[in-house]
């Protein structure tokens, strides 16, 4: 296997990795001697921190993303206080373009904002005990003529809004009730039982193993009822 130098490939808040997965064969009918084959693929690794790239932006990480085939994989490691929804949206787009249905997420500590919503666009979502995540309402600002200013921030809002309803709406992790009171200013903070409870994580790391999030809530009301006896 061979990893690129990350150095090759990173921008200022994010760092590429690539591994090369060889073919493999995998025995279905020993007497007929037939075999699952999945072709050799690319995996992508990307460190993901704040979605603020003041100088290259994310173009070489961009540019050498979308090299990929139709076999290869996405992954994010998220610990981002989040930023600039316009780079999110970069990814969004990424994802739709070349890696629809093979993209996975891992909160590797926290996500905030955007950072939140990255986790939300993958297939899989992974967490930990311990991944915190936090949902708010974008900010931004705005100069020029104020017929201008006005034009601008309706569109931006209607814009934005509809966005984030397509991640955390459509798929159902929020009420309507729930991002209306987003859109006006509430903050939702959220654990990992929290995020296990509404899918948006769909699988935890506990002791060494991945599971999925609906038997890591039982878990958790296990624990709990030992406590209460």
């Amino acid at each position: 296997m061979e990893n690129k130098k990350s150095n090759d490939i990173s921008s200022e808040e994010h760092t590429l990795f690539i591994k090369h997965v060889p073919e493999r064969k995998k025995l279905i009918d020993r007497d007929k001697k037939i075999y699952e084959i999945r072709p050799k693929y690319r995996h992508f690794t990307v460190y993901v921190e704040k979605f603020r790239e003041l100088k290259r932006g994310l173009h070489s990480v961009l540019n050498e993303l979308r090299t990929a085939s139709m076999d290869d994989v996405l992954e994010f490691r998220i610990n981002s206080t989040g930023g600039f929804v316009n780079e999110g949206q970069q990814f969004f787009n990424l994802i739709q373009e070349k890696f629809y249905g093979r993209t996975v997420a891992y909160l590797d500590n926290r996500a905030y904002s955007m950072g939140a919503l990255l986790f939300c666009m993958a297939k899989r979502r992974v967490i930990y005990p311990y991944s915190d995540i936090m949902f708010h309402n974008y900010s931004t600002g705005f100069s020029g003529k104020g017929n201008e200013m006005v034009s601008r921030i309706k569109h931006s809002d209607r814009h934005l809004v509809n966005f984030f309803a397509e991640l955390i709406v459509s798929k159902g992790f929020f009420t309507q009730s729930e991002f209306d009171k987003m859109i006006i200013g509430k903050d939702y903070w959220m654990d990992a039982k929290e995020m296990c409870r509404r899918n948006i994580a769909t699988h935890v790391v506990y002791k060494g193993k991945q599971i999925k999030a609906k038997k890591y809530l039982k878990i958790l009301k296990k624990k709990k009822v030992k406590k209460t006896i």
